[in-house]
């Protein structure tokens, strides 16, 4: 087919060697592409990725002047975050290069080969929550297949896919910015400000996240949080079918909560039972949103009720999202690595009922700081800071006034390890330690999930206090 070889000797630079588009490279070259990949890392700092991509005829142009290699090609892939705006793609799109994503070329190969049905979930909080829960009510009675943002590259499972298998795919606002596709089913758990060092400004913030909805028909359908006044305006407009979830108000058609119970109504009439709200097993009340916005979705995919029960009852979270480690000397300890953002971390704090000493910052997204230092003022008794946005916080902190105060100390330090040391000498029992960095991790760390595992590895290296 003329359409699965449209890059059938072109020219096409891949920006970026990582992850997903390791497996967007080898697609490149098996459709017969002139493959060159450009990356400000060395050799040594990508050998896994270059590892794996040993043999194929790929060019290589790695290091701080790789964006100059762009001259002549004809179709620029960018990764994930790598800002449209750098003089040297400019000039390329003036030259006439054509720019594309891993996504898009997932969407067009799925419509044109499988068919798949596809549900997105996008928002500035919750997103992989909501995405890992969705999968799994699917996976109960449905062929399914997770990745985006997590899990798989969706170019790795292509091959598998049939008109029977559901897609589910957490989506950045990276990855839908001019993706040009939207799924079947899209949900919008909410928005608030995120990303603003790449994004220039929050308006074309906003925009990246409804890319989710702009391409879909009147087939399709979309999901919105009604209690987030960004979704909620964003759904008027919707070209599909609209449904809403709420933990506050009982929307007409949607997901809701009512005298204690989950409670779905798909037609606007006819409510539907799923199970007790509390007997759910993820922790804070912010992620009842996350269960409904998965249950509603999970129904309107065919998902039977019972099925979507049983994981609300099951399931207790993902990895460094509020995560459980260990109780040790009295004094609970939890990993909330996953939180990069002020609205993430304020969630986490709401959820535990005990005084915290929180360990927070890390790299700057140009996010404000004032309503996670008032929450902290009055949950947390001890707050401990690291990386580049540390004195942002502290000075936002030390703003903070007001009768429900319980902080009383704050530290910086200048390693996670140290942050740890000091967290364990000041926590006392019936207290919590909580690492929830509200920032991104790259000044000090590759990813959260590194970020994440090093605290993990230091708290279970704590030793108990003799007696």
């Amino acid at each position: 087919m003329v359409f699965l070889m449209r890059y059938t000797g072109k020219k096409v630079a891949v920006i970026g060697l990582g992850v997903n588009n390791t497996p967007l490279i080898r697609f490149l070259v098996e459709q017969g592409a002139e493959v060159s990949v450009l990356d400000r890392k060395n050799r040594d700092e990508l050998r896994e990725y270059l590892d794996q991509l040993a043999g194929l005829p790929v060019t290589y142009h790695l290091g701080p002047d790789y964006l100059e290699y762009l001259r002549g090609q004809e179709v620029v892939f960018l990764s994930p975050g790598v800002p449209k705006n750098l003089p040297a793609l400019q000039e390329a799109a003036a030259s006439g290069a054509v720019f594309s994503s891993e996504l898009e070329v997932f969407f067009a190969e799925n419509r044109q080969r499988s068919r798949a049905p596809v549900i997105g979930i996008t928002g500035s909080c919750g997103k992989t929550t909501t995405t890992t829960m969705l999968g799994l009510m699917l996976e109960k009675e449905k062929p399914v297949r997770v990745g985006g943002n997590i899990g798989r590259p969706p170019l790795t499972f292509l091959p598998e896919l049939t008109p029977e298998t559901w897609v589910v795919l957490e989506l950045s606002s990276f990855q839908l910015q001019d993706l040009g596709y939207s799924p079947q089913i899209a949900v919008l758990l909410n928005i608030t400000p995120n990303h603003l060092d790449v994004h220039s400004s929050f308006d074309e913030y906003v925009q990246a996240k409804e890319e989710i909805i702009k391409n879909q028909s009147g087939d399709d359908l979309a999901i919105f949080n009604w209690d987030n006044p960004v979704t909620r305006r964003l759904a008027a407009n919707a070209k599909g079918k609209v449904y809403f979830f709420s933990r506050r108000l009982q929307p007409e058609t949607g997901a809701f909560v009512k005298n204690g119970d989950i409670i779905l109504r798909l037609d606007g009439k006819n409510e539907e039972y799923i199970c007790p709200a509390a007997e759910k097993r993820l922790p804070g009340e912010h992620n009842l949103e996350n269960i409904l916005a998965a249950a509603l979705a999970a129904r309107l995919a065919g998902v039977s009720p019972a099925a979507i029960a049983s994981v609300i009852r099951e399931f207790k979270g993902v990895e460094h999202r509020l995560e459980f480690l260990r109780e040790l000397d009295g004094v609970v300890y939890y990993n909330d690595s996953k939180a990069t953002t002020p609205e993430e971390t304020i969630a986490g704090l709401r959820a535990l009922s005990v005084p915290v000493v929180l360990i927070g910052g890390g790299y700057d997204k140009k996010l404000p700081f004032t309503e996670l230092a008032k929450v902290a003022a009055e949950r947390c008794r001890v707050v401990i800071l690291i990386g580049a946005t540390a004195g942002k916080i502290r000075e936002a902190l030390e703003e903070v006034e007001g009768e429900d105060r319980l902080l009383s100390e704050i530290h910086q330090a200048a390693s996670l390890e140290e942050a740890v040391a000091i967290a364990r000498s000041k926590a006392g029992p019936g207290e919590a330690v909580l690492l929830s960095p509200a920032c991104a991790s790259y000044d000090m760390f590759r990813n959260f999930e590194e970020r994440g595992r090093r605290f993990k590895e230091l708290v279970f290296g704590i030793q108990p206090r003799k007696k």
